[in-house]
């Protein structure tokens, strides 16, 4: 029993820093919301710089740039009919960053609860072989209970790294999305602006 609990810890262990990893490269700020679309967004005023935007954001293939295609393909709509379809794009994209953190979430759960089965079975084992062996050696006590606790132990220390770059990703998803819509919101404005015009 106790073998099978340092698997699944080693295995949740491996999975966590995979996803630690992986959502590391994936929410750089820069892959996100890339400096060039950035800089084309704020040139774009005619007609013409919209396909240049275009052209750019197909280049930066990012959660931005297809963002700003689906405003692109919109822009003969109505505004409220272009925002409506932005939205629905940008919760798909949020979704995509978000991406793994739930794996992050459940491991930061299961993680000190396997540590803590780990604790009990390791607990049955020696106190079933001190009910045959007695209290004759301390020493052996303590270090049944020194294997004991190290179940515990590894749970949290794979749950408190999981919980910190948890924590840490959410926030970044946040701050990219804020990011991302003040972007859109700039370019949407500017365009039925000048349609006014």
């Amino acid at each position: 029993m106790e073998l099978l609990v340092y698997i699944l810890l080693g295995i949740t262990s491996v999975t966590g820093l995979t996803f630690i990893v992986e959502r590391g490269w994936a929410l750089r700020w820069r892959k996100v919301v890339p400096t060039a679309l950035l800089n084309a967004v704020q040139s774009c005023k005619t007609e013409r710089e919209v396909s240049v935007l275009q052209s750019v954001c197909h280049q930066k293939n990012s959660p931005l740039g297809r963002l700003l295609l689906t405003a692109i393909r919109h822009l003969d709509w109505p505004k409220e009919e272009n925002v409506d379809a932005l939205q629905t794009q940008a919760r798909q994209e949020i979704v995509r960053l978000e991406r793994g953190l739930v794996v992050l979430e459940i491991i930061i759960g299961i993680a000190p609860l396997l540590g803590l089965v780990g604790t009990i079975a390791g607990m049955m084992s020696v106190f079933g072989d001190l009910s045959q062996t007695g209290l004759n050696d301390a020493g052996k006590l303590a270090e049944g209970i020194g294997l004991i606790l190290r179940a515990t132990l590894m749970g949290l220390l794979i749950a408190i790294p999981s919980l910190v770059f948890w924590s840490y990703y959410s926030k970044k998803v946040e701050m990219l999305a804020v990011e991302m819509e003040t972007v859109c919101d700039e370019f949407i404005r500017s365009q039925y602006r000048q349609q006014k015009k």
